[in-house]
């Protein structure tokens, strides 16, 4: 508590509050899109399920992390060089390294996580073939094994969003207050945007192509963090943000041409 208070009346304690708790948000959004995707391929009544226990493995994850800053701080040293790098930067460091951390070789192994899955989702998407063996299983035995599959999923990507969202806290604020109460406040909002956004995705298709975007392009971030290549977050969520903007446009041109078309057909009865 005597830590606390002197943080009340701290502005720039309140400054890295807020831009924490927004980026927390975010990168909990990203972690709840891949969850939703997930779980919308499950039978209806196990989706909300699957995504409560995404979520609370999410939160329980990065709690747990915070409760071992002093290790995970540890992971940003180099274990392993192969002496590879490239140009100067702008700001005299390199345009990438191979000076590898283990926060390096998870961001890597787990960018490439998501660039397998996003592009297998893509391609079912494109051109879905329906498995010749589920007819062999009993489709009981089926919808638990997928829903395991999923839940086994999220665990993976929850860590590597998790590890992400605790060492962007670390590098933000050195105040373990501010860093519990972003999470929670993100992890909050995940639950609540949960169920509205997995609707969302589900009755809109086109979302779901453009989410599998989003995350084919955080995958590929992710691997070139971990190669030292940093490229702005900025740039990222504003390209994100454009992307959205136009899906907004078309989903709302395609509902007013149903809306014409449905009042056409009512006029012509």
């Amino acid at each position: 508590m005597d830590a606390i208070l002197p943080l009340l009346s701290d502005p720039a304690a309140w400054a890295a509050l807020v831009t924490l708790v927004i980026m927390e948000v975010v990168l909990g959004i990203d972690n709840l899109i891949f969850i939703s995707i997930l779980s919308n391929k499950l039978p209806e009544h196990q989706r909300q399920r699957v995504r409560r226990i995404g979520i609370g493995l999410a939160l329980i994850m990065r709690l747990a992390l915070l409760s071992i800053i002093a290790w995970l701080v540890g992971l940003t040293q180099t274990v392993f060089d192969l002496g590879i790098s490239g140009g100067t930067g702008p700001h005299g460091e390199p345009t990438f390294e191979t000076a590898f951390s283990w926060k390096d070789l998870i961001l890597i192994a787990g960018g490439l996580f998501l660039v397998w899955k996003a592009t297998k989702e893509i391609h079912h998407t494109v051109d879905p073939v329906p498995s010749k063996n589920h007819d062999l299983l009993d489709k009981k035995d089926v919808l638990i094994a997928n829903a395991g599959s999923a839940i086994f999923q999220i665990i993976l990507l929850d860590l590597v969003f998790s590890i992400d969202s605790i060492l962007t806290a670390i590098g933000m604020t050195d105040h373990l207050p501010i860093m519990v109460v972003a999470v929670l406040a993100a992890v909050t909002v995940m639950l609540l945007a949960a169920d509205p956004l997995a609707n969302f995705i589900a009755k809109n298709p086109t979302v779901v192509m453009l989410a599998l975007g989003f995350l084919l392009m955080i995958g590929m971030v992710l691997i070139a963090d971990g190669f030292g290549v940093h490229v702005p977050k900025g740039y990222i969520y504003t390209a994100m943000a454009f992307s959205a903007g136009v899906e907004a446009l078309n989903i709302w041109s395609r509902k007013s041409a149903a809306r014409k078309a449905a009042n056409g057909d009512a006029g012509g009865h």
